[in-house]
């Protein structure tokens, strides 16, 4: 059974691969300019079609446009893949594709090279008007632009096959044309150079500008400004948790004393005040002691219950001292006393 299952499988690898490559879905090759797809005039340059090593033919051919359906007929069929140019001139400048032959089938077409012959004419400006060094994600905006009357401008980046082409607009006495970047990344760093062409050979250029150098710098997990932010959790210090831990702890206990120490204070404060009360209620119960003897009574008004004592003084008179029973001559005096009961 798992010989049955192996067999099949290959079966079916083999006609899914046998498939592809007789509908054209060999991969493409890669197109090149040797020693660089911008060319000075008059100066030698190799168009080169890099295939894998399993390529039996190449076929290398210039576009009239940037269409498949516009392609020309072939510089070279055969084994060869390159096509020498000892001297670029006007006529030779273009956009070019290649593609190869494995067995009976040809592979998908190559990416375009735009070959540009450079020096015609004199150079324009390039700058930049989001600055030359950007964070990751910011929108960057160049801007090509030259007092003559260039009804195009090419943007080339060095190392890319690829360029861009704008048409002139004429704006404050200048010829210009603004080069969109969009939002940029890090592979978008580099240096990027332009020069002005007319419609008649589009690919027949100024000489270069001044190099403008780009710097893309990444942000580390940073958001790009339509992109929220997302929040990173903080380091964990165990130390700093363990302190933070014994202030927690130590705020804490001086709280919980206070609040002890407070609910004494006032436990004690109202048994002093019920003691206090107490001790002047028993005061106020206490009798009355009286005042002076003056033989009225005081407190006459009062509906309380009043007892009356009767006190009598002996104020002996002058005269000789005589015994007890002979002293006729002292004087008797009565005075009251008023005693109140509660």
């Amino acid at each position: 059974m798992a010989v049955v299952l192996h067999t099949l499988l290959c079966l079916g690898l083999y006609l899914s691969q046998s498939t592809q490559v007789q509908e054209g879905y060999l991969p493409p090759p890669v197109i090149k300019g040797l020693p660089g797809s911008m060319v000075l005039s008059k100066k030698p340059v190799t168009i080169l079609c890099d295939g894998p090593p399993e390529a039996e033919a190449y076929e290398i051919y210039k576009m009239k446009g940037p269409e498949l359906r516009d392609r020309t007929k072939s510089l070279v069929t055969g084994k060869s893949n390159t096509v020498n140019i000892s001297e670029i001139k006007p006529d030779l400048s273009g956009l070019y594709r290649c593609s190869y032959r494995s067995g009976r089938n040809w592979s998908l077409v190559s990416e375009p090279l735009y070959l540009v012959m450079t020096g015609a004419y004199e150079k324009p400006s390039l700058s930049s008007l989001s600055g030359t060094a950007v964070a990751s994600g910011n929108n960057v905006t160049l801007l090509c632009f030259s007092k003559d009357k260039f009804q195009a401008f090419i943007l080339m980046k060095d190392g890319l096959p690829t360029i861009q082409r704008k048409s002139s607009a004429h704006k404050n006495n200048k010829h210009q044309a603004v080069f969109h970047l969009g939002r940029v990344t890090s592979t978008q760093a580099g240096t990027y150079r332009c020069c002005g062409a007319f419609d008649d050979y589009p690919y027949v250029c100024s000489h270069l500008s001044d190099p403008l150098q780009l710097v893309v710098n990444e942000v580390p997990d940073g958001p790009t400004p339509t992109e929220p932010r997302h929040p990173q959790a903080p380091h964990h210090n165990p130390t700093k948790g363990y302190q933070h831990a014994l202030v927690g702890v130590s705020a804490a206990s001086i709280i919980s004393i206070i609040s002890i120490i407070s609910i004494i204070v006032l436990f004690l404060f109202v048994i002093r005040h019920c003691k206090a009360r107490t001790d002047t209620a028993k005061r106020e119960r206490q009798p009355q002691r009286a005042g002076p003897m003056n033989g009225r009574a005081s407190g006459a008004t009062d509906s309380q219950d009043v007892t009356y004592f009767q006190v009598d003084f002996n104020v002996p008179t002058q005269g000789t001292a005589s015994a007890p029973s002979s002293l006729p001559g002292q004087t008797q005096t009565s005075e009251y006393a008023m005693v109140t009961l509660r």
